[in-house]
């Protein structure tokens, strides 16, 4: 998975400029290209739309890398061991089965992390009984992974961004081109019109190759997050289970010695 979304992000820092540099091959050079010295290079492609279009492809810019820079901030921060640190669960078990809560909140203390944190909360609320410790695992969970999810649905806002952005500059350059045929009185030729399109659609092209690597990684990492906080919730139970059973062995009386269960009604 990490392969994967390390692609994603190299794939998103490249995303604007690939389509552009791509038009610096051109064909085969024939009499007209010749004499006019060759075909369009990347600044010049970038600039053809005037400064409406470099802003336009600035801004597609700096959402692949604000994309990029999400994505390779969540591989770090996704990981296993940052959000589980080994043996703490164990641990934790160990010293609340020995009585020595005080102790297991210290070293939850110890180790911020996802794990930690739920651990700790569940800790501060054994003395409300199991079901305050359940609701106290239950809801700093919820918090702890909304906090996780927070930064990965800015992926999804740019996914939907770009291709308005784009879309925003193909729309300009339609205008333009019409505009052309207007000022001409209709003396504008097709190869006029096509060129000022062919132009505009750069940044359709460049708002999509955005949006579509970012909604993928958006997909990947929303269920690293989910798959992470099952995983850590069910860990968290587990620990309580100790615990869990004393409390139930202590509401439960103890039968009297000698006594006999009661008789049964009278039919």
């Amino acid at each position: 998975m990490k392969v994967i979304l390390a692609g994603l992000s190299c794939l998103l820092v490249a995303v604007v400029s690939a389509p552009l540099l791509a038009q610096t091959e051109s064909a085969p050079p024939t009499e007209e290209t010749a004499a006019s010295g060759g075909g369009q290079g990347l600044f010049e492609i970038i600039f053809a739309g005037g400064w409406i279009g470099f802003l336009i492809i600035m801004v597609l810019f700096a959402l692949s890398l604000t994309a990029a820079y999400l994505v390779f901030e969540q591989i770090m921060t996704l990981r296993h061991s940052e959000l589980m640190p080994p043996d703490l669960a164990e641990r934790v078990q160990q010293l609340l089965a020995a009585g020595r809560a005080a102790e297991a909140d210290q070293l939850c203390r110890s180790q911020p992390s996802f794990l930690g944190f739920v651990l700790s909360a569940g800790i501060n609320e054994i003395d409300g009984g199991w079901a305050a410790v359940e609701k106290g695992l239950e809801d700093v969970s919820a918090e702890q992974a909304a906090r996780l999810l927070r930064k990965i649905e800015y992926l999804s806002v740019i996914a939907n961004i770009a291709p308005m952005v784009g879309l925003l500059g193909t729309v300009i350059g339609m205008i333009l081109a019409f505009k052309t045929v207007a000022d001409t009185r209709g003396a504008a030729e097709a190869g006029d019109l096509a060129q000022g399109i062919y132009q505009a659609l750069v940044t359709t092209v460049g708002g999509l190759l955005v949006a579509i690597p970012a909604l993928g990684a958006f997909a990947i990492l929303r269920n690293r997050v989910d798959q992470l906080v099952a995983e850590a919730a069910y860990t968290a139970q587990h620990t309580f289970t100790p615990l869990k059973r004393a409390r139930s062995k202590a509401v439960t009386p103890p039968r009297a010695a000698g006594s006999e269960p009661p008789p049964p009604p009278p039919v």
